[in-house]
């Protein structure tokens, strides 16, 4: 079973009932200082354990952080390559589609040539702080900046997010639906649907494949080693990753006037006006659920909770197979295909697909809004501080982003990339970005997609146990 008093309890829950957030990027200054703020931190951090009512802390580090902080080169190489090497190189830039305003050249943070204290090198810490109203959460954060005043680590960005009531997204859908539920910590596990093997999210534990995930060990002997478990496979060595994870964070834009736009561009009446039924249904196909929330695969023709909020996440897609319901293409779907994966069987294709889930943790910033049809114009930038985690970056978050979202062919289809989050805003003349609805007796195709999310920024963190921060303290 999970220690689940030394997993920051971020990972196990979304603190639903703390609507209002602020993430805190942090530069260390001075690194004795800052080692002895983390092992006071270690005290103070919200673990799994912990049901708190007003506010919830939590904390990262990035693979910089690590260095400054004094850890040895040979024990840093022991870490993801993916959260060493960090989001913003070359090759990352092609797997997760980040070209034209999306470049990390152009990101306000986590950019590698930005030439400035947003640089992905100076990002070292970044501190979760959650709480239940705007009040409580202006008081802890002055409570906690007063502390960083003594701690050797400066503030170099705060991102400030609040929940909408109704759990919308800016686009106007319900979102956190869709979460695995991580086997052996106590929760329903009667959907089979989502229980997922307890290593594909913490480190030090077996996989869907059956095998411990690569944690990073203490190789090279430093700081208190009597804080750290040993290594759970037998290697000997003190496992620093257990009870942890890896944290993607990424700050998406989302173009809430192109988007609805577009649907109601596409499905207007014969009179030229907006036929907010159909555009909705457009947009509905395109993610793969209503408004409400509501599954397609369940509810193909409407929408059965109209303004309301359904939470249902206990389905699959092989009674679906044809796509009719919920198109092969739609945004949920080809980020988790469930039992219907390909031509295999529904038991081999959730073996598949459960190799490949991730938990989502991402909050709106900006105005709180929640757009249709008719009413899509928000004021000033809003999106998504999208976040996830995975114990395997490359294998879970960025293997979803370029096989499953971005493919173009995907399923059988051609030029289809995710509707949502997959299309480019400039593309060559000979290029074609689709959206296709199967149907009888002919598929239809909505042609020339445009790019609905730009990315603004983004970072890999290490999400490390409580044990993991103490020892922090002590390199």
């Amino acid at each position: 079973m999970v220690d689940q008093k030394d997993v920051q309890g971020f990972i196990l829950r979304a603190y639903g009932n703390m609507r209002f957030t602020r993430y805190l990027l942090l530069h260390i200054d001075d690194a004795a200082l800052a080692r002895q703020w983390l092992t006071k931190m270690s005290g103070l951090i919200t673990c799994g354990t912990h049901f708190p009512e007003t506010t919830c802390i939590n904390l990262a580090v990035t693979c910089p952080g690590l260095r400054v902080l004094g850890m040895q080169e040979d024990n840093i190489r022991s870490f993801g390559r993916e959260f060493r090497e960090g989001m913003a190189t070359e090759h990352r830039q092609r797997m997760l589609n980040d070209f034209g305003e999306s470049d990390p050249a152009k990101w306000s943070w986590g950019g590698s040539t930005n030439g400035g204290t947003t640089d992905m090198n100076n990002i070292h810490l970044m501190l979760l702080l959650f709480a239940k109203t705007g009040e409580l959460m202006n008081e802890y954060y002055e409570e906690v900046t007063a502390d960083l005043a003594t701690a050797g680590v400066s503030i170099i960005k705060t991102f400030e997010t609040n929940m909408l009531d109704s759990n919308k997204e800016n686009f106007g859908f319900t979102d956190g639906i869709s979460q695995p539920v991580i086997k052996d910590i106590g929760e329903d596990e009667s959907n089979t649907y989502n229980v997922v093997a307890t290593g594909e999210f913490l480190l030090g534990y077996k996989n869907e494949y059956n095998v411990f995930p690569d944690s990073p060990f203490i190789r090279s002997e430093q700081g208190d080693t009597n804080l750290l478990p040993t290594d759970a496979a037998g290697s000997g060595l003190k496992d620093i990753g257990r009870n942890g994870s890896y944290l993607v964070f990424r700050q998406m834009e989302q173009h809430v006037d192109r988007f609805w736009e577009y649907m109601n561009e596409n499905t207007k009446a014969a009179d030229g006006s907006v036929d907010e039924a159909g555009s909705i249904k457009l947009a509905s196909k395109m993610l793969g659920r209503w408004p409400s929330g509501a599954p397609l695969t369940k509810f193909p023709d409407k929408d059965p909770f109209p303004g309301g909020n359904c939470e249902d996440n206990n389905f699959g897609y092989k009674d679906d197979a044809s796509g009719h319901g919920c198109p092969f293409g739609s945004h949920i779907r080809r980020n988790n295909p469930r039992d219907a994966f390909e031509d295999n069987d529904p038991k081999l294709s959730l073996s598949l697909t459960k190799k490949h889930r991730i938990i989502r943790r991402g909050r709106s910033y900006g105005e709180p809004f929640a757009g249709d049809p008719t009413n899509y114009k928000p004021v000033g930038e809003v999106g998504l501080h999208f976040m996830c985690f995975n114990s395997d970056i490359s294998k879970q978050y960025e293997f979803i982003q370029h096989t499953w979202a971005n493919f173009p062919r995907f399923q059988n289809l051609y030029n289809d990339p995710d509707p949502i989050n997959g299309a480019l805003e400039n593309v060559k003349n000979e290029c074609e970005q689709n959206f296709t609805i199967q149907a009888e007796p002919v598929n239809k195709c909505i042609t020339n997609l445009k790019s609905f999310v730009t990315t603004r920024g983004g970072a890999y963190f290490f999400f490390p146990s409580i044990n993991a921060i103490s020892y922090l303290g002590t390199l």
